[in-house]
């Protein structure tokens, strides 16, 4: 579904990814670790057309996502993509049900009845029916994550990707929505998770952010990263 070649892309004087390959087959529940600011968000904001690298590829089912022109990224991004991101970012002026509907106004078109009832149906899914007309101020820090992931559904999306998804959640409501995520993935969704807490990785298959360099979650552990040497981290 996803694979990745030679994929680099520096900061000022810091590569944050260096040549990296990555293959991530369809239905796969891909979790991603490393430290803090060590790439992890823009491994994910690049194979999620959302920021360009400096070298390499991204193919989508064989398409090069790089090689496409903005409308058509676009179109990718908001048909085949969903996203959560690290702090949910519910507009406080719209009700929770016309959050999750917000990406479907973005495709260019209104929300119909059938929208609406797709929604209503996302929001029993994750665990909120009967907050559609509630205001993100009403709602708890879990439920508002919970009506992010809703929103990242509605266009009915085949990956879903997810930057620290539970990073400001306390442990219960972290554990139920990593449950949440694995129903989503055991319903047939890719999903490609960024996270630093080494907790989750038997959620799916682990993999670490090192120097610049993705290995497997179980290499990484027993090969840990070398110093800092002139702005880059060796692995």
């Amino acid at each position: 579904m996803f694979h990745v070649e030679e994929l680099s892309k520096r900061y000022k004087d810091m590569t944050v990814l260096d040549g990296i390959d990555w293959r991530i087959e369809r239905g796969e529940f891909a979790i991603l670790t490393g430290r803090s600011g060590g790439g992890k968000t823009t491994l994910l904001s690049v194979i999620g057309g959302l920021a360009r690298p400096d070298a390499g590829r991204v193919l989508l089912d064989d398409v090069e996502i790089w090689k496409l022109s903005e409308p058509e990224l676009a179109f990718v991004r908001n048909s085949k993509l969903g996203f959560v991101f690290q702090f949910p970012s519910l507009l406080p002026a719209l009700t929770v049900l016309d959050n999750i509907l917000l990406p479907i106004a973005f495709s260019g078109r209104s929300p119909n009845r059938e929208d609406r009832d797709y929604a209503i149906s996302l929001l029993e899914m994750v665990g909120i029916n009967g907050k559609e007309t509630h205001y993100p101020s009403q709602l708890s820090g879990g439920q508002q994550r919970r009506a992010a992931i809703a929103r990242a559904m509605i266009n009915r999306p085949s990956i879903l990707l997810a930057d620290e998804p539970t990073g400001d959640l306390d442990e219960k409501t972290e554990a139920e929505i990593m449950r949440l995520f694995q129903r989503i993935n055991q319903q047939g969704t890719t999903l490609v998770m960024v996270t630093h807490a080494s907790d989750y990785t038997g959620f799916g298959n682990a993999y670490t952010l090192k120097g610049g360099r993705l290995l497997p979650y179980e290499e990484a552990e027993v090969n840990p990263a070398g110093a800092a040497q002139g702005g880059r981290y060796t692995a």
